[in-house]
């Protein structure tokens, strides 16, 4: 069923324009912990904003694909795309020494397109299951025959993507949605580096927030060790990052009365009492069913049109969600 019509299609895109320039935001979703729904964040921010005219492009980071898989059948992935439309290319090209610009990698999901029936843009660059192994490729790239060398390297790599997205035209975006993988290696890196801000999704349960403040240090030291190097290359202007936390985005929420249950809510309230970080005040509501179902119909739960009941309570929270998101970064 497609998403019916409400309030939300009045709003139309305000184009982020800065002296005259489109702005294009990049925001990466990471946590540490797997399993906390950094894809459902991904796909239902993006879905949610495409319906609303944006022009979003997602990429997928992670080796599991689940992000790639959620609008693209694997089928269709390993037969067009695996072997050269994935987000691996790019990585390769750098080992190789050889170009693959990112526009070269975008596809637009079908299924996908046909929901949103001319409204935005919804467009991805895909995963591949062999990017696992690229981190260790890109580590031998890091060293140098001195220290100036090195840390040349080390602009060079972790720039790759940042400087793949510079390539793309600022108007052709509104937003880049990039979904990471559950760890703090090469490639997430290059992921924080391209960011302008970083969306941290989780359960409210102990293991999913309990790398939160580990996760927000590494970030830190991050910027610190790239600015640094950035500020010490003379060979090149090489921009400073100063990646902003959008905060924590709660997801699999269990409610009663309309409120999270009790131990859920103790959890998110130690969050936001403790990590220092803005917590959303909308949250993702649980719904094993039909969160699974989405997955096979290529379109994001968001865009399917529930009109009573359980279903559009769900997609009702989806739609919360998005809006405080995107008045965070300055969409409305």
């Amino acid at each position: 069923m497609l998403k019916k019509k409400n309030w939300r299609d009045m709003i139309g895109p305000s184009a982020w324009v800065i002296d005259g320039a489109f702005v294009m935001h990049i925001v990466s979703v990471i946590n540490y912990k797997g399993g906390v729904g950094k894809t459902t964040v991904t796909t239902n921010l993006a879905g949610e904003l495409a319906w609303r005219g944006y022009k979003i492009l997602m990429i997928d980071l992670d080796p599991q694909a689940s992000l790639t898989f959620s609008f693209i059948r694997p089928e269709d992935w390993k037969n067009l795309f695996s072997d050269n439309k994935t987000i691996k290319n790019s990585f390769d090209a750098l080992l190789a020494g050889t170009s693959s610009p990112l526009a070269n990698l975008i596809l637009e999901p079908k299924r996908a397109k046909t929901v949103l029936s001319g409204r935005g843009k919804l467009d991805l660059i895909c995963s591949h299951l062999g990017l696992i192994n690229v981190d260790l490729e890109l580590a031998t790239l890091l060293g140098g025959a001195n220290m100036k060398q090195s840390k040349q390297n080390f602009l060079k790599v972790h720039r790759r993507l940042a400087d793949g997205l510079s390539q793309i035209p600022s108007d052709q975006y509104d937003l880049v949605l990039i979904d990471c993988p559950p760890n703090f290696n090469i490639v997430t890196k290059t992921a924080i580096v391209a960011s302008d801000f970083i969306l941290i999704p989780t359960r409210p349960d102990y293991l999913s927030t309990l790398g939160i403040d580990y996760l927000i240090k590494n970030v830190s030291s991050l910027v610190e060790d790239y600015n640094d190097y950035a500020q010490e290359n003379t060979g090149s202007y090489t921009p400073e990052i100063q990646p902003a936390a959008l905060g924590v985005l709660f997801n699999m929420i269990q409610e009663r009365s309309d409120d999270p249950i009790r131990t859920q809510h103790n959890y998110m309230q130690q969050v936001r009492a403790q990590s220092g970080l803005n917590v959303f005040d909308s949250y993702i509501k649980r719904n094993d069913t039909i969160f699974a179902r989405a997955p096979e119909t290529g379109v994001p739960l968001v865009l399917n049109g529930y009109t009573s009941g359980t279903y559009k309570n769900v997609v009702d929270g989806l739609e919360e969600v998005a809006s405080e998101f995107a008045n965070q970064i300055g969409l409305i």
